[in-house]
């Protein structure tokens, strides 16, 4: 499978296009990760328009097995983080198939 962009690979792509400075896109681009976290962690939601949103979700307790032993133990309940792509990104990297 082929590699993604690196973190500077971004930034430098940002800045290229929003016609800004490198440091500036950086600094755009960790705001955004520094609100996204403070916003899920708060009110439990962050959307980032056309491409998705971040949902602090709670998982609840469960039986599971130990892969080694077969033993049965009890998974804690725990708060989990969840991103779900938005629609209109999903179509537009995988178009949907067309009904016949």
């Amino acid at each position: 499978m082929a590699k993604g962009m690196t973190k500077s690979q971004v930034v430098s792509h940002l800045a290229e296009h929003a016609g800004i400075q490198k440091k500036a896109a950086a600094a755009v681009l960790e705001e955004i990760a520094n609100l996204a976290t403070k916003e899920t962690k708060t009110s439990g939601m962050f959307v980032i328009p056309g491409l998705g949103k971040s949902v602090k979700a709670h998982r609840k307790e469960r039986m599971g097995r130990n892969p080694q032993t077969g033993e049965a133990i009890k998974i804690p309940a725990k708060t989990v983080v969840k991103f779900r792509l938005a629609k209109a990104f999903k179509d537009a990297v995988v178009p949907p198939k067309k009904k016949r």
